[in-house]
């Protein structure tokens, strides 16, 4: 083995294992602030003694981003519907927090990016179930969900 390759191979390590520290630092930091802002909203609703539903919609977002992070957690990466589904919810709480203060053409266009969003999920979805990871076939030898390392 050449010495050059050793010592790439050495710093390639070291910066990887900073970056997963990194990486992970951030997740925590976001599920922290996170599960702040879900308190806070319900300490809100209590004060106001009243629960609207865009309350409940944003408890939802403040859910999903939790799901998300915890799926990380538990398999090693994020499958690319997560943040479609949040981006949803988030499209779905604006044409309903502001239909007042929409035209028709904005509404109209808030609708066709939430059903294109949604066909992408579909669409995401089929060729997962169409054609698998190889990990993700029953007869595989990988019996744990894939993890860096």
């Amino acid at each position: 083995m050449d010495v050059r390759s050793h010592t790439l191979d050495r710093i390639r390590r070291f910066f990887s294992g900073g970056l997963d520290v990194v990486e992970l630092a951030g997740l925590l930091v976001i599920a922290f602030a996170t599960t702040v802002a879900s308190f806070q909203e319900v300490a809100g609703m209590i004060a106001a003694q009243r629960v609207s539903l865009a309350d409940l919609l944003l408890l939802f977002l403040y859910l999903e981003v939790l799901a998300m992070i915890g799926q990380y957690f538990k398999s090693g990466h994020v499958p690319v519907r997560y943040p479609l589904y949040i981006a949803m919810v988030a499209l779905a709480r604006y044409l309903i927090l502001d239909v007042k203060n929409l035209t028709e053409w904005r509404m109209l266009a808030v609708a066709a990016a939430i059903f294109l969003i949604a066909a992408g999920v579909l669409v995401l979805r089929y060729g997962h179930v169409r054609f698998p990871y190889p990990e993700d076939q029953p007869g595989s030898s990988a019996s744990k969900p894939y993890v860096r390392q």
